[in-house]
């Protein structure tokens, strides 16, 4: 069956989009809070005991991330002035809140990203997705003091129904789509609905733990991945996201390099640091309607989408 969420739009052929104080690049830190069930296998550093329950070699490994590899993460990140956009499992809201205190200190914003990481975002009937949704949504807005705008699956994951879904409940951008470098419309009936740019490869889950990356290498390819985007955004102002899961670059021998980094996006000329949700809300405010009215006069005009 075909895609039915978005249209096909070339790159080539949107309207311009204009950043904040004449940016190039909107930046944001995609921070990944998550808990993980103790006798489910999930993200793994040795495949050889994912199956057993408990698996401490794993399960330490990925509790380490809101134990200690996130405090160290925040003050790098405080030092630069970068505000995390939080991937936030519901779960972290009633196990970590210690964590909720520090992020609302910090000035952080908080994207929903299910119960937790262990259970995805499949295999739901329309009815149960939506008491499931109304669930972590109602938990994330009594722990945080915040309702969320934006989404992302564990995992990634979403039904065909979760937009539509997340749109009833309030919800204006989900992440899960890594198919551009701009913000665009998603089709869900009655809502303004967005894809906001998230990356799948500038991510340290893949990199580090999926190609065992150096940390030199890193913070070579973060780098390379804004000058392109800084180079190519002309005319028309990209989003760049930098996805990091406590766990994998909280690790002291990694921290380093995160600090690099953070401490040459703050300084570089032609970036907007921000977060996922002012990017969502500016280009809800000052774009949302001139992109859907181009994606409709290519449909009036037999464009194929």
């Amino acid at each position: 069956m075909d895609n039915t969420l978005y249209d096909f739009w070339p790159i080539t052929d949107r309207p311009m989009i204009e950043w904040p104080n004449g940016a190039k690049v909107a930046f944001w830190l995609g921070l990944n809070i998550e808990h993980y069930e103790v006798d489910k296998p999930s993200t793994s550093i040795f495949p050889g005991t994912a199956g057993l329950a408990p698996d401490p070699l794993n399960y330490g490994w990925r509790d380490y991330g809101p134990r200690v590899g996130l405090w160290r993460m925040a003050d790098v990140m405080a030092k630069h002035g970068v505000r995390g956009s939080v991937l936030l499992n519901s779960d972290v809201c009633v196990r970590f809140p210690q964590i909720i205190e520090l992020g609302n200190a910090r000035d952080w914003v908080w994207l929903a990203h299910g119960k937790n990481n262990s259970i995805f975002q499949a295999g739901f009937t329309e009815d149960e997705e939506r008491e499931y949704l109304c669930q972590v949504v109602d938990t994330l807005v009594a722990g945080t003091d915040h309702s969320p705008k934006g989404w992302l699956g564990p995992a990634l994951t979403e039904t065909y129904n979760t937009p539509k879904l997340l749109a009833e409940l309030g919800l204006t951008y989900v992440c899960d789509w890594c198919s551009d470098d701009q913000p665009f419309p998603l089709k869900v009936p009655g809502a303004r609905m967005i894809s906001v740019p998230y990356s799948i490869e500038v991510n340290d889950i893949p990199l580090f733990v999926g190609k065992s990356m150096s940390g030199d290498d890193f913070y070579r390819l973060v780098m390379d991945q804004l000058e392109t985007l800084v180079e190519s955004a002309s005319p028309s102002g990209l989003v760049m996201s930098l996805a990091v899961h406590p766990f994998v670059t909280g690790q002291p021998f990694r921290l380093k390099y995160l600090d690099k980094i953070l401490g040459e996006i703050a300084a570089a000329r032609n970036v907007w640091l921000t977060t996922s949700d002012e990017i969502a809300d500016f280009y809800l405010e000052k774009y949302y309607d001139l992109a859907a009215a181009s994606i409709y006069a290519r449909r009036e005009q037999g464009i194929e989408t």
